[in-house]
């Protein structure tokens, strides 16, 4: 069965965007000489991409126009617009959490839940998430588009690593 990552960066304050939905703030604290690609470490036990629209546009248009970055995966982007699909990228409107479901039951490398808040919310809601990988950026946004709203309920975690490297922290967590 494929393992569900959620795969992200938050400020401190715990937001993955600011108020105006822009991710520009997303850098540590500027001394690039320690900086570990832990995306590349990730990336290596992956082969689905799972994102809402608002994330797949964000990507499209203003983070990489010119280049879609994840062509190494198969990539679901859920979202209610018509879009017609390609041979790497699926747009769907089924259910996120039936989604997750289906795909886990396939053979392959992992699931990397991308984004956004609304999808991953309803996936914490519903437990399907596996691991949490999560990049704690230097920065208090003060408002914006939170990571983790209020849930029902709770979800007990095992931290399993931590490292940290120009002034940010990632943070790996396992269901516990």
């Amino acid at each position: 069965m494929k393992k569900v990552n959620l795969f992200i960066a938050m400020s401190l304050d715990g937001y993955i965007a600011d108020g105006k939905g822009s991710v520009n703030w997303l850098a540590g604290q500027g001394n690039d000489d320690d900086n570990i690609d832990a995306y590349s470490e990730f990336a290596k036990d992956i082969d689905t991409v799972i994102m809402g629209w608002n994330t797949y546009h964000q990507i499209v248009t203003e983070l990489s126009p010119d280049e879609w970055v994840y062509n190494d995966f198969t990539t679901y982007v859920v979202t209610h617009n018509s879009k017609i699909s390609s041979d790497k990228i699926y747009f769907t409107n089924e259910c996120p959490v039936e989604l997750v479901k289906k795909l886990r039951e396939e053979t392959g490398k992992g699931i990397w839940i991308c984004g956004g808040a609304n999808l991953i919310q309803q996936l914490v809601k519903e437990d399907v998430i596996d691991c949490y990988y999560i990049t704690v950026i230097p920065t208090i946004l003060g408002s914006g588009i939170r990571l983790f709203e209020k849930a029902d309920h709770e979800i007990k975690l095992k931290l399993l690593k931590t490292q940290s490297y120009n002034g940010m922290t990632d943070l790996v967590y396992i269901k516990r």
